[in-house]
């Protein structure tokens, strides 16, 4: 018999308005997620302390675990506190490293992991990829998706803005990474998941043309739900491709040699602008560039703080970071010296 459908993981329950965290009490007292509210809570640093406190005396049975960093060590110490005690979930409650340490500490030990979000840095909400940290390197590490998400607007809007325009970067660079993979289909033969790129692509299209205030409840709205369609966009690929290619290659290695100069959907933003660039696609750099503009997201290297040297060191490195990815970056295969050509003349035209 043909196969006529495919089963698809996603959340069970998601939740973005204000006041959302009122629904988590409700869901976590569902008898298929915990039949006894034994729950770790796992909260990193920032307004996380408050829910944790609200949910801590709904259930009493549950209990609070600071993370102190999001980092791989932050999530194996999580891992061991989980494997020492009893627990039917794990909440993370904070921002995108809080929840890649404890999402990943929650697929280790095979317990269901529910997301609270505090921020919109990136798109790690409800993606099957925990981005982690060690030894001054990060990594990409296959989770299982959340079984809930909850982002609760009162919170986000009460964060930093520039984490606001981190995961509109993050959202922006999806068609970036779709053209190059669209690309390497072109190129290698390498197939490409419609389904995982009409998530990915829309989640862009919802939110690249907007101009309303960030800090208005429609737009921020608009990039959770974004955020979360780009996670499960990965999740249908069973890959980060419909929603990382040279944009993130080039993040990458800003990450490993050059200390993390901006927040990741910062730098995927700026890579997705020259990764745009380097393909000629003129239609995808003046969208891509508008949007940039509008929110005052970063375009060239030094928006970052960076030389023209050290921008260019990253492209360099790049491949190297995803040496199973195929992207415009290798399907160039420029030299340093033709890289810093190409650098010098992407800073001449976007720099105003």
């Amino acid at each position: 018999m043909p196969l006529l459908a495919r089963t698809l993981p996603t959340p069970v329950a998601i939740e973005v308005r204000a006041g959302a965290v009122s629904a988590l009490t409700p869901l976590l007292a569902d008898g298929r997620i915990s039949t006894g509210g034994r729950v770790a809570v796992a909260v990193g640093p920032g307004q996380g302390d408050d829910i944790a406190a609200t949910l801590e005396e709904a259930v009493p049975s549950s209990s609070v675990v600071p993370i102190g960093s999001g980092s791989l060590e932050g999530a194996l110490e999580l891992m061991g506190y989980l494997r020492n005690g009893w627990y039917d979930a794990v909440v993370g409650i904070g921002g995108g490293k809080t929840l890649d340490a404890a999402k990943y500490a929650a697929s280790m030990t095979g317990l269901p992991f529910v997301a609270v979000a505090t921020n919109l840095s990136n798109d790690g909400l409800a993606s099957p990829v925990a981005s982690l940290e060690s030894n001054g390197r990060k990594g990409s590490y296959g989770v299982h998706i959340p079984i809930a998400v909850f982002v609760d607007l009162d919170y986000v809007r009460d964060g930093p803005a520039r984490h606001t325009r981190s995961g509109i970067g993050d959202v922006v660079s999806n068609l970036s990474a779709i053209a190059d993979w669209q690309l390497a289909a072109e190129v290698t033969g390498e197939a490409v998941d419609g389904l995982a790129v009409a998530f990915a692509r829309s989640a862009t299209e919802a939110l690249i043309r907007r101009t309303d205030d960030i800090a208005g409840d429609p737009y921020l709205a608009t990039l959770a739900e974004s955020l979360i369609m780009s996670g499960i966009a990965m999740s249908v690929a069973g890959t980060s491709r419909p929603c990382s290619g040279a944009c993130h290659e080039i993040s990458h290695a800003l990450d490993a040699s050059h200390g993390s100069p901006g927040l990741h959907g910062e730098q995927v933003a700026m890579g997705a602008l020259f990764a745009s660039w380097l393909r000629d696609d003129q239609a995808l750099v003046e969208v891509i560039d508008a949007c940039l503009s509008r929110y005052g997201l970063p375009r060239v290297p030094a928006d970052l703080g960076l030389s023209v040297e050290e921008f260019t060191a990253a492209v360099v490195e790049a491949p190297d970071t995803r040496p199973d990815r195929y992207t415009v970056l290798e399907h160039l295969a420029l030299d340093k010296h033709q890289i810093r050509e190409r650098v010098d003349a992407y800073v001449a035209a976007f720099t105003r």
